[in-house]
């Protein structure tokens, strides 16, 4: 009797250590997998920023001016703000009074 509960008494507590331990290995497999998920994404977090100051820096208006002043373009205006959209549905709206506007003036010339 006593031998019989020490040895499932045994298996269990064995069973039971190398689960553990199993999961153990696991959840650090996980965490350095993460660690490298996470430095990786600063890395692309860090190359995003230094792309966007790239970008506001070519795109701002005394450089391009520079670079169009050595392409040839001297006559240079910068775009009117009325022409700037700051939506698809902005565009199109215009667009369809526009395109509203020239079939009312195709009706009217075609009456006379």
């Amino acid at each position: 009797m006593f031998k019989s509960k020490f040895i499932i008494s045994t298996i269990i507590f064995v069973t039971f250590l190398t689960i553990t331990s199993v999961i153990k290995n696991k959840t650090r497999i996980l965490e350095k997998q993460i660690s490298n998920l996470h430095k990786l994404i600063l890395i692309k977090e860090k190359n995003i920023n230094e792309a966007e100051l790239d970008f506001y820096y070519s795109s701002s208006p005394a450089e391009l001016e520079k670079k169009l002043n050595l392409l040839g373009f001297n006559d240079y205006q910068p775009i009117k703000y009325s022409n700037i959209y700051f939506d698809i549905s902005d565009f199109s709206k215009i667009q369809n009074k526009l395109s509203n506007l020239n079939n009312i003036n195709d009706k009217k010339i075609q009456k006379k």
